[in-house]
């Protein structure tokens, strides 16, 4: 996207870059002045000539001094520190964008709009106003006369509340059942307009504000922000919204109680004081005025709005709930992947003893020790992870004719997936299979059923709060199961060579129990039952090649289809905010798969033979397999 005026660039490099895939198209905000990104010009900040290139902020400026010197531009605000984080942009709507041949931003929101503002700027012809003074520096129809279908990939965000208190448009329970209807007829006209993904702020509680200390009124403006939050959660919950209703009131009263923790100074009263003293009283540590002038020990900017540390705290709030699915939906994911591990060691075990049986009526026993490793790579809705995993499988099988041998297995694995922001997951799997092997001739067949528990236990969700770190742990169980098929033909003598091409046909499914993550916090997450299927079809071929008289080389290279490659959807909503549930994006099952193996086995004596080999799955990300394994018969 070309910008033809310094302004456009401006607004983007207040942000460090990055790049990110994500799984929205754009983001879209609607609100007040906690969402504005720079609707009105910074008349006192840096100019390009006699124009200024960044937008007024309700927020402090970037430093060093943060004063209005036309040196510093202001810090960023909530939403466009979430769009960093999501990849995408949070220009405003603003009038020196369109002024000056750059694209219209896609941030609505507004400094001073009380809730019908909001909703006009939503569904309204000429709806999005940008007024100073009297004066309309920029008028635009709201966003769904200009898009009445939208993007079902757009991220939407509202806010707003604030101002109809401010204003004395909200004095009790009724008006502000008024107000919050405004938000919630705005969020109805999305979801008709195709909306999927809507993020609903409650409203902070205001009294908790150096400007709710300064009003005498504390307690009245906090019973009216609670009065309005409760009317947009009853009227959201009547409406049967799916949306992502926030507990931002929570968030901020976790930074109240604990200041240290997020960099702010615990001396300080923090609701009571601020950084410009404008409508409170300034700080005379770290207030502007101050030597050692510090607006991120501090968490108000002025009377009501927050500094951006605090934004960046809410943006990360956010940004750690849109991208929980991430990596929670990896879970089934390991869980499978353990399974073809299991499955891919049986498939060894039939292969060297292939045209080769133990005599009728006896049984053939192995021991195995296997280890995986995968590597989720970053994409649209899932996060860069990695995944090792250790087991052991012990089982036996008995010939049952000339034709016919059947067999079982037990397996225990032990799994771990970590990201980059160091959460952990472990799983532990304990497998039953059972398998049947057909050969006549040439023509085999071999058919395996497994069944397992699987135990999900520390599990750790880590991600960032400003300069914090929270941590949100959980555990619960599954099961999975699956299915395989392989029917083949092999050419060749034993003894020197066998070349088998086969068909395979697989089936797989993984359940993960509904469960929560421990605590009450503003961040902890519930989720609803997770399933995963899996189901394949390929075509391959194994080989088998001796090398002397008592060792051979054996492998198989194989292509597969995978049928369920849709995107998978995690059900999930936050602990704090019962009855509120939606569908997030997560990892989307690649469709096609390469597999290679490449082993060696020897002969030990009469009665013993050891097996090493190694097996990759490839699809956009490799699965890495190795196993040792001792067969021995009686």
């Amino acid at each position: 996207m070309p910008f033809r005026h310094p302004l456009g660039l401006s607004l983007l490099l207040v942000l460090p870059t990055l790049s990110l895939a994500s799984p929205y198209s754009q983001l879209v905000i609607f609100g007040d002045s906690l969402s504005d990104s720079g609707q009105f010009p910074d008349l006192l900040g840096p100019l390009d000539g006699v124009e200024p290139i960044g937008g007024l902020r309700m927020t402090n400026r970037t430093g060093p001094t943060y004063r209005d010197n036309r040196d510093e531009a202001f810090a960023a605000v909530a939403p466009q520190y979430l769009a960093q984080r999501l990849g995408l942009a949070a220009l405003p709507s603003t009038p020196a964008l369109q002024n000056n041949d750059n694209p219209d931003g896609t941030n609505y929101a507004v400094a001073g709009y009380r809730t019908d503002n909001i909703l006009d700027s939503i569904i309204e012809p000429d709806g999005s106003v940008v007024e100073r003074a009297g004066v309309t520096l920029r008028e635009r129809d709201g966003y769904l006369v200009d898009k009445p279908r939208v993007d079902p990939n757009t991220l939407f965000l509202i806010n707003g509340g604030g101002n109809d208190l401010f204003q004395g448009r909200v004095v009790d329970a009724a008006s502000a059942a008024v107000a919050s209807a405004d938000l919630v007829t705005g969020v109805a006209a999305l979801r008709q307009a195709g909306a999927r993904y809507i993020i609903v702020s409650d409203l902070p509680d205001v009294g908790l504000t150096p400007a709710g200390a300064a009003s005498g009124d504390r307690a009245q403006w906090s019973s009216l922000s609670a009065a309005f939050n409760q009317s947009l959660r009853d009227q959201l919950a009547a409406q049967g919204a799916s949306v992502i209703l926030l507990n931002v009131r929570g968030l901020v009263a976790e930074v109240v109680a604990d200041p240290a923790r997020f960099g702010f100074d615990p001396a300080v009263v923090q609701t009571d004081v601020c950084f410009n003293g404008n409508q409170c009283q300034m700080d005379p540590t770290w207030g502007i005025t101050s030597p050692t002038a510090d607006p991120d020990r501090l968490m108000f900017y002025d009377g009501v709005h927050p500094t951006t540390a605090v934004h960046a705290i809410n943006a990360d709030y956010i940004h750690s709930i849109l991208s929980a699915p991430w990596e929670i939906s990896l879970l089934p994911e390991i869980a499978l992947g353990g399974l073809m591990s299991h499955q891919q060691q049986l498939r060894h075990e039939w292969q060297s003893a292939r045209g080769d049986w133990q005599r009728r009526g006896d049984w053939h026993t192995f021991v195995a020790a296997t280890g995986h490793s995968r590597d989720f790579e970053s994409g649209a809705a899932v996060s860069e992870a990695d995944n090792d995993g250790l087991g052991i499988t012990l089982g036996s099988s008995y010939r049952l004719a000339d034709a016919w041998r059947w067999g079982f297995s037990l397996g225990l694995q032990d799994q771990r997936l970590e990201t980059p922001s160091d959460s952990s997951y472990k799983l532990d799997a304990y497998l039953l299979s059972t398998f049947l092997q057909y050969q006549r001739s040439r023509l085999w067949a071999d058919v395996g059923l497994t069944y397992g528990k699987l135990d999900y236990r520390d599990l750790e969700r880590r991600f960032a709060l400003g300069i914090s770190e929270r941590v949100e742990k959980s555990e619960t169980d599954g099961a999975v199961g699956g299915a395989t098929l392989r029917l083949g033909y092999a050419l060749g003598r034993r003894g020197a060579w066998s070349f088998s091409p086969f068909i395979s046909a697989e089936y797989a499914r993984v359940e993960m129990d509904a469960w929560r993550e421990r605590g009450d916090s503003s961040s902890a997450l519930r989720y609803d039952d997770q399933t995963r299927d899996s189901k394949r079809a390929g075509v391959g071929v194994e080989a088998r090649i001796g090398i002397g008289s008592r060792s051979e080389l054996f492998g198989e290279v194989a292509w597969e289809r995978e049928f369920e490659d849709e995107a998978r959807v995690v059900d999930m909503g936050l602990v704090s905010v019962p009855g509120f549930d939606y569908g997030l994006q997560g990892y989307t099952p690649h469709r096609d798969h390469t597999l290679a193996t490449l082993g060696v086995a020897t002969e030990i004596g009469q009665a013993f033979q050891v097996r090493l080999a190694y097996q990759l799955r490839d699809a956009e990300e490799r699965q890495h397999g190795a196993n040792l394994s001792l067969t021995w018969g009686f």
